[in-house]
């Protein structure tokens, strides 16, 4: 196998891990530019993924699993919603509340199914490849070999894959582009002179709040029904935990988050790769719990180097504030 199909096949793999990264750490950036942080990002995946698994098993359908699985993490997310905002609620208490509370439901209502596979026409889904290019592509002269890189690489996919990307672009256009995105920008760096200038500040953080939290069910969606097609206890496997840094390290902005979703998901597929060199040569390269490590680490570094650059942006001002309107 050459080279250059290595990397074409590491990358396609990395696209794949990257999604439910992207996913969450796009909800979790509409979440917090809304000034409310949640911790609870695990658990809303964690939601996700078993409400949409157990509607994918039952109903053989993508859309009514992708459906259930965003009322699963809307409720959970609404509920954020009601303690931090109306009850004005610690919202990292509130929010390692959620991962606890989102991981044991959805621990829960999967254990029935634990184990048990997708059905048919959730496989068919998760293989089919719309965009993949003609073989006949790879032999015209010239370009043959690049063409055929970029469709290992990248148009191997499904259509929930491009959705997201698609969904970071919008994310972006929303936030920078639009009046409702810089009210949102607005209330997360102060809440009280965006209520001032007549923005209805509790209604815009209910409604970013809830679907945020869909969108980092999604994410969970996807590692259930397609990217694994099985339940297991704790499948989503801290990348909650993955997100909330993220949403630091690509400072907010959604077109970021695809670089840094694709370089954790790559750190993941590392990982995979030694095993997979160990099995074939019989040499101990990394001990399985180093290789465990390798994205928290990576986490780790990542936010100290965030944190020692000087003038970094370093989020929203009202961020993690509980805001109530009579205090202005």
């Amino acid at each position: 196998m050459d080279v250059a199909l290595l990397i074409a096949l590491f990358l396609a793999s990395a696209v794949r891990m990257a999604v439910p990264l992207l996913l969450g750490t796009l909800g979790e950036s509409l979440t917090e530019r809304a000034g409310n942080l949640n911790l609870g990002v695990e658990g809303l995946m964690m939601m996700g993924a078993a409400t949409g698994f157990i509607a994918a098993y039952h109903t053989d359908n993508i859309a009514l699993a992708v459906l259930a699985g965003m009322l699963g993490s809307g409720f959970g997310s609404l509920l954020y919603a009601i303690l931090t905002i109306t009850f004005r609620t610690k919202q990292d208490v509130t929010g390692l509340a959620l991962t606890i509370f989102g991981s044991g439901f959805a621990n829960t209502l999967g254990k029935t199914l634990a184990n048990t596979n997708t059905p048919e026409g959730i496989r068919t889904f998760a293989q089919a490849t719309p965009l993949k290019l003609p073989e006949s592509t790879a032999s015209i002269p010239g370009i043959g070999p690049v063409l055929a890189f970029i469709d290992t690489a990248f148009l191997q996919h499904n259509w929930f894959v491009y959705l997201t990307f698609i969904a970071a672009f919008a994310g972006w256009f929303y936030l920078f582009r639009t009046r409702q995105g810089l009210h949102l920008r607005m209330i997360g760096e102060n809440p009280a002179a965006a209520d001032a200038s007549g923005i209805r500040v509790i209604g815009a953080k209910y409604a970013h709040v809830v679907v945020g939290g869909i969108l980092c069910g999604l994410g969970g969606v996807y590692i259930s029904v397609i990217n694994v097609g099985t339940y297991l206890e704790n499948i989503v496997a801290g990348r909650g935990w993955i997100v909330v840094a993220l949403v630091i390290f690509i400072r907010w902005d959604p077109l970021k988050a695809i670089a840094g979703s694709l370089l954790f998901g790559a750190l993941e597929i590392v990982g995979f790769r030694i095993q997979h060199i160990e099995a074939l040569s019989g040499l101990p390269i990394f001990s399985q719990y180093a290789i465990d490590m390798y994205p928290y680490l990576m986490t780790i570094i990542v936010l100290i180097l965030t944190y020692a650059r000087k003038k970094a942006y370093l989020g929203p001002a009202g961020l993690g504030v509980p805001y109530f309107r009579e205090d202005r």
